[in-house]
C-alpha cells in the first residue's frame, strides 16, 4: 500500500508540473492500492479457502508489478511466494469420522 500511495503522490507531483504521463502514474498507483487490498483479502482468506486465497494474493502480486513496476517489486514477490505456496500445498483434512 505504500507503493501505491508512493505512486500516487509522484502522480500527482508530476500532474502539478503539468508533466506528460502523469495522470497515467497516478491511475497506476490507484490501480496497485487496489491490488494491495486485494492481497489482504487473500492472506485473510487463505486460512479457511487456501486455493482461493492463493489465486487472489498471485493476481495482487503480478499485477501489482505489472501496474508500478519498481515500486511493487518487493510487496509482489511477498504476495507471489506464498500464493504459489497456499496453491501447490497438500492441505490436511479436518473432517472427523464417526
Amino acid at each position: 500500500m505504500i507503493s501505491a500511495i508512493l505512486a500516487m503522490f509522484i502522480g500527482g507531483i508530476g500532474q502539478a508540473f503539468e508533466a506528460d504521463g502523469a495522470g497515467t502514474v497516478t491511475g497506476l498507483g490507484w490501480a496497485a492500492l487496489f491490488l494491495s487490498i486485494l492481497g489482504l483479502v487473500g492472506s485473510i482468506l487463505v486460512k479457511n479457502k487456501p486455493k482461493a486465497g492463493g489465486v487472489l494474493m498471485l493476481i495482487a502480486g503480478i499485477g501489482g508489478i505489472i501496474s508500478i513496476s519498481f515500486f511493487y517489486i518487493l510487496a509482489g514477490a511477498l504476495l507471489i511466494i506464498p500464493g504459489l505456496i497456499s496453491l501447490f500445498s497438500k492441505q490436511k483434512s479436518t473432517s472427523i469420522n464417526a
